[in-house]
């Protein structure tokens, strides 16, 4: 008995100079250097728990000049967005620049009445950062997915924060990152100071998803549900682009990726007669729900992550954020791996799927800008596509998708593109192009026979406008 006495005196003394270290951290701000596996817990830490956001970024040492990191697509840890905002503001912090994927949600720090506060710099440009970029109130980085992680691991950018988003801690102290992975792993190792918005709406996912509460700084407890993005019906040029696809190029058993929008639910909608599908992709939503539904989505033939649907970020409706929540099946793992065009080329029938802004006559592919006009960024396109073109079972397919024209009726297949436009997928890359008007295959293509494949798969009310420039540009006529 007094044994046991003495065992719980010495557990409550250890407890309480395990709260008065992190309680000294945060009053010194000589915050942890943290281990490269946020996975296993920091000995005698908790995080510093607070009733507000403001409270969080303060406690946190929010200063001018600093860096900081942000979580992106559906796991925008939007209370901490605005908190910050606010104690910026009041206490007049100058130039802290904002590291981020796409956010959800308002961006208040990007306002043009907070532009001497904060800088927004995209790694891939969101619809409400846009305007700021064009208007040099914010940047961007253009930069290859599967690359952002080197950023904070080589040192490129040193954050002095990240702010963060997950589940509440389980029994044993661990957090989930949730919808989000992709470069979050990279910037908690490496940041100074992690703050994390703690939410049980956020799903608990696994893989790199998993995080122990001590390697969190400072937590402010906000539940709220997760942005969401609805499907809406796909128009007649979507669906007969998705009959293409899935009745020309997707085999059973290939390993799919896919991104986000009206062109990528359309494939999935015409998928469910296939068998044995698998899911490796950066990003999923929530057409996949129905697919593994019907017994379509199965993973039983990928070489690679077999039985398991492998990503690194979504964004969806609810649906898709309860099928994730403690779902085995499901790894959410860093984008440096998923990406890595070098793992891509390893799955079994690698089938990636990507859209774009523009083509042109010759192949090349612009997706991150109109013109001048930043629109969004390299984001995944061509990790895959690189990565499908190299397959090592000779069975992938890289395509890009597009509708032939624009909502004005414009051509996207074009002589070349618009000046200034960005060209992220090169002419060397590009396999098949597909539309609503049939599948341009352009690989071991002459730039004549490209042009006339292109041109094929162009709105018919502008082929002929297209062979004459054709014919001005390469001074010869497209040819089969």
């Amino acid at each position: 008995m007094a044994a046991l006495k003495q065992i719980t005196s010495l557990t409550k003394a250890f407890k309480a100079v395990a709260a008065s270290r992190t309680t000294q951290a945060l009053v010194s701000k000589n915050f942890y250097t943290y281990s490269k596996e946020p996975a296993y817990p920091i000995p005698d830490k908790e995080p510093c728990w607070v009733k507000s956001a403001e409270e969080a970024l303060q406690q946190a040492g929010l200063t001018s000049e600093q860096k900081i990191y942000i979580q992106g697509a559906a796991a925008t840890p939007t209370e901490l967005c605005r908190g910050m905002t606010e104690v910026g503001k009041s206490s007049n912090v100058k130039n802290v620049k904002l590291y981020h994927m796409h956010l959800e949600g308002e961006a208040l720090f990007a306002a043009p009445e907070n532009e001497k506060h904060f800088k927004s710099i995209s790694l891939f440009i969101g619809g409400n950062v846009r305007k700021a970029v064009n208007e040099g109130r914010a940047d961007c980085i253009p930069i290859f997915l599967h690359e952002i992680p080197r950023i904070f691991n080589d040192g490129v950018v040193k954050p002095d924060m990240a702010l963060i988003h997950v589940s509440p801690p389980d029994e044993q102290g661990y957090c989930s990152l949730g919808t989000s992975v992709d470069s979050v792993r990279s910037a908690v190792v490496n940041a100074k100071v992690v703050v994390a918005q703690v939410n049980k709406h956020m799903p608990r996912t696994f893989g790199d998803a998993v995080i122990h509460q001590s390697h969190i700084d400072v937590a402010v407890k906000h539940d709220t549900p997760l942005p969401q993005h609805k499907t809406s019906e796909p128009s007649k040029e979507e669906v007969l682009i998705g009959k293409h696809i899935a009745e020309n190029l997707v085999v059973n058993g290939a390993t799919l990726q896919l991104g986000i929008g009206s062109i990528p639910d359309a494939v999935l909608s015409q998928l469910k007669n296939h068998k044995d599908l698998g899911i490796h992709s950066e990003m999923f939503a929530d057409g996949i729900v129905d697919l593994v539904n019907r017994g379509c989505i199965t993973n039983n033939h990928k070489s690679m992550h077999q039985g398991r649907t492998v990503g690194s970020f979504c964004v969806g409706t609810q649906k898709l954020y309860d099928y994730m929540h403690n779902n085995p099946t499901i790894e959410m793992l860093r984008v440096d791996y998923v990406n890595d065009p070098r793992i891509v080329c390893q799955q079994a029938k690698m089938t990636a799927i990507n859209s774009c802004i523009e083509v042109d006559i010759t192949g090349q592919i612009s997706s991150d800008s109109i013109g001048t006009r930043m629109y969004s960024g390299f984001g995944g396109q061509l990790d895959f596509i690189f990565g499908a073109a190299m397959a090592t079972d000779g069975c992938g397919k890289p395509i890009i998708a597009l509708r032939s024209t624009t909502n004005k009726g414009a051509s996207k297949i074009s002589p070349v593109l618009q000046l200034g436009a960005g060209v992220v997928t090169s002419r060397a890359h590009v396999r098949y192009v597909v539309t609503e008007h049939g599948i341009a295959s352009l690989f071991g293509k002459t730039l004549q026979q490209r042009a006339h494949a292109l041109i094929q798969v162009a709105h018919p009310n502008h082929r002929e406008s297209l062979e004459k420039a054709a014919f001005e540009r390469l001074k010869m006529m497209p040819e089969p």
